[in-house]
C-alpha cells in the first residue's frame, strides 16, 4: 500500500507503508507492571464553542476509546493533561468526565486527575486559598468514590515562597485523603508555569521535599508519577523511595528501560504515550510477565522514535500527535481538538507521525489511515 507524502520542501514522494499492525493482549491484575494510559477526550466539533467558553465534548466518542482501554486491562488515568485538563478542559469538565468514567467503567483501574485548576493562578493570593482549591476537588472526586492523582498546581507554584509551603500545603491536603493517592511531578517542559516546583530549581533540593513530603505520609501515598523526562533523575528518586511506594514513569522518551528496571528495581507507568502506544504497551508487559523481557524490549524499544517525535518542544502541545494518532486510528471522525489545538503542530510533524506510527505496527486499519491522511494533505493543499 502505498501513498504520497510531501518532504522537506513539498515535493510529492511515493511512500509504501511496512507496519503490521500490533496484536491485541490483555493485561490481568496481575501483571508484571501496573500500566496507566493518560487518555485523550474527544471535541465536539458542532458545539458552538471558543478558547475562552467551557469545552464541548463527544462524550459517546470519549467514553468508547475508555472502554477500549480498559479492555485490554489497561489503567485509566482520567482527567490528565493528556486530556487537555486546564488547556481547553476546565474543572467542570473534568469532574464530569470522572463521574462518567466511574459510573460505566465501575470495575476498571481509573485515578483521576485532582489539582486546582478552577482557581486562577492570577487569582492566589495566599497558601490557605492553594489548601481550599486542592480540597474542594478532593471532595469532589472522593464523594465519586474516586482514586486521586494529585497533580501539580499552578497556584502554588505562584504564592509559595520555598520548600516548606509545599510541604505544608501537601501535608493538609494529603490528611484529607481517605484512600492512597499518586503524586505528580511535572516538569516544566510539560508546562512552564510549573517552573521551580517543589520550591527549588534544583533537581537534588526539590527531590529531597518532594521524599519528604512521601516519609511524612507513607500510609496516603501509592506512588509517584515524574514527568521529567530524565531516566537518571527517576532512577535516583525511584531507588531512595520509601518501601511499597510505588515509581510510576512519566517518561515518555525512555519508558521501555525504566519499566523493565534493574536488580534494584523498576518502574510501573502511567504515560500520555500510552494513549497512542496502548496495544504495544499491553503486549509488551504481557510479555515481561511471562518472563520474556527480550521480546517486551523487542516491542516496546521500536515505538521510541514515535514517543519522542510526539513529544518534542515544545512538549506542551504533544496531546495533538496524541489526538491526530487516534483520528487516524478510527477513535474518532474528525481531528478537532478542545481550543483549537490542533493548529499547534505543523504537517511535516503530522506526516512523521503516520510513517513513524506505521514503522512500528500502530496503525490499526492502514486502508482508513491512508485514506484520513490523504484528507490532512488536501486540507493543507498538498
Amino acid at each position: 500500500m502505498k501513498i504520497q507524502l510531501p518532504d522537506t520542501t513539498g515535493k510529492l514522494q511515493d511512500y509504501a507503508l511496512v507496519g503490521t499492525p500490533v496484536a491485541p493482549s490483555k493485561l490481568t491484575p496481575n501483571s508484571a507492571r501496573i500500566l496507566y494510559s493518560a487518555a485523550h477526550v474527544v471535541a465536539d466539533p458542532f458545539g458552538d464553542h471558543d478558547p475562552t467558553g467551557p469545552a464541548h465534548v463527544d462524550w459517546g466518542k470519549t467514553m468508547e476509546f475508555r472502554h477500549y482501554l480498559a479492555g485490554m486491562g489497561m489503567g485509566i488515568a482520567e482527567a490528565m493533561d493528556t486530556a487537555q485538563r486546564g488547556m481547553g478542559l476546565d474543572w467542570n469538565g473534568a469532574l464530569e468526565l470522572i463521574r462518567r468514567t466511574k459510573e460505566e467503567l465501575p470495575d476498571a483501574l481509573v485515578g483521576n486527575g485532582c489539582g486546582t485548576d478552577h482557581l486562577d493562578p492570577a487569582d492566589a493570593k495566599s497558601l490557605d486559598d492553594v489548601r481550599r482549591a486542592y480540597l474542594e476537588q478532593v471532595e469532589a472526586i472522593q464523594k465519586l468514590g474516586g482514586q486521586i492523582i494529585l497533580m501539580a498546581s499552578r497556584a502554588l507554584a505562584k504564592v509559595a515562597t520555598g520548600p516548606d509551603d509545599y510541604i505544608s500545603v501537601y501535608n493538609d491536603v494529603l490528611a484529607a485523603c481517605d484512600e492512597p493517592v499518586i503524586l505528580h511531578w511535572l516538569g516544566a517542559m510539560f508546562d512552564p508555569q510549573l517552573v521551580g516546583y517543589w520550591g527549588s530549581d534544583s533537581f537534588d533540593d526539590a527531590l529531597d521535599t518532594a521524599l519528604s513530603i512521601i516519609g511524612a505520609n507513607v500510609d496516603k501515598v501509592d506512588g509517584i508519577k515524574i514527568s521529567l523526562l530524565d531516566a537518571e533523575k527517576e532512577i535516583i528518586m525511584r531507588r531512595r523511595l520509601p518501601e511499597g511506594v510505588r515509581m510510576y514513569t512519566g517518561d515518555d522518551f525512555n519508558y521501555p528501560e525504566l519499566i523493565e528496571g534493574d536488580d534494584q528495581g523498576h518502574s510501573h507507568a502511567l504515560l500520555g504515550i500510552f494513549d497512542p502506544l496502548a496495544p504495544a504497551a499491553a503486549y509488551a508487559v504481557s510479555k515481561l510477565s511471562a518472563g520474556d523481557a527480550k521480546t517486551f524490549r523487542a516491542t516496546l524499544d521500536p515505538t521510541v522514535p514515535l514517543a519522542r517525535h510526539i513529544f518534542r518542544a515544545p512538549t506542551q502541545y504533544y496531546k495533538t500527535g496524541v489526538v491526530f494518532l487516534a483520528w487516524l486510528n478510527g477513535f474518532q471522525d474528525h481531528f478537532i481538538m478542545l481550543n483549537g489545538a490542533q493548529a499547534t503542530r505543523s504537517l511535516p510533524y503530522f506526516t512523521d507521525c503516520f510513517k513513524i506510527a506505521d514503522e512500528c505496527g500502530l496503525l490499526r486499519d492502514p486502508d482508513l489511515a491512508v485514506e484520513r491522511m490523504g484528507h490532512m494533505l488536501k486540507l493543507y493543499g498538498a
